[in-house]
């Protein structure tokens, strides 16, 4: 089975599965923790190296603000619950975007988690808070006007959010929708796109699975054609 190196996830639909079950919306939230936590499992267990989830992007600041408010404590109490267990897991957790607006608590609980599972070697899990993909572009661009440095292809790619990682293989986006939203542009300029009508908090183990088999039938030709890969 040819298994994407890098798997990208827009999570998107908590807000909507909440209000079908005439719940909070911050609820749907709640749910879509627990969607989240078997998404990162089952991605180990697929020996999955490296995962990117949209967890809040640069445009959710727009939303009421006592949803905003309660993803922050989320954000903060899971860090703190989950980043023993990732570790223990052999994952190692990042979390990417502009942390400047953060609260203290926030930034506290970030570089907490970040340095619990530094050794971590199993797998990559990237979290994309306050994140978008023009910015995680033009703040490549910036560090390199700054350091006086040539713009070039394979210097940009090298400043921008998740080196580690690589381009997207595979980006996956739950909900219903069609678009990607600003999430990870540059590395997902290759990417397969894989949606799924599932609300987040639906979305399960099973699904990601017929993701990557799905997958695995793709001819990835990167500007070639049929005949040259085969050659």
């Amino acid at each position: 089975m040819t298994k994407p190196n890098h798997v990208a996830v827009i999570m998107d639909g908590n807000g909507r599965w909440a209000q079908q079950r005439l719940m909070p919306r911050i609820e749907g939230h709640r749910r879509g923790i627990a969607a989240l936590r078997t998404l990162v499992e089952t991605a180990r267990r697929s020996q999955i190296a490296n995962l990117s989830v949209f967890a809040f992007s640069s445009e959710n600041w727009k939303r009421p603000a006592d949803e905003v408010q309660g993803l922050m404590r989320f954000f903060v109490a899971g860090l703190k619950k989950e980043a023993v267990p990732l570790r223990d897991a052999g994952v190692r957790m990042h979390v990417v975007g502009d942390r400047s607006v953060f609260s203290e608590d926030l930034n506290a609980a970030i570089d907490e988690a970040e340095d619990i599972g530094k050794d971590a070697s199993g797998m990559h899990f990237n979290i994309c808070l306050n994140y978008g993909g023009r910015w995680d572009i033009v703040q490549a661009a910036q560090m390199l006007q700054k350091e006086d440095s040539p713009i070039t292809l394979e210097s940009l790619e090298q400043k921008l959010c998740m080196p580690w990682s690589g381009p997207v293989d595979l980006m996956i986006r739950t909900g219903g929708e069609r678009r990607i939203s600003n999430f990870i542009l540059w590395q997902a300029a290759y990417a397969e796109l894989w949606f799924s009508d599932a609300l987040w908090p639906d979305f399960s183990a099973a699904d990601f699975a017929a993701a990557l088999s799905w997958f695995e039938g793709r001819e990835r030709r990167f500007g070639m054609t049929s005949a040259q890969l085969k050659a």
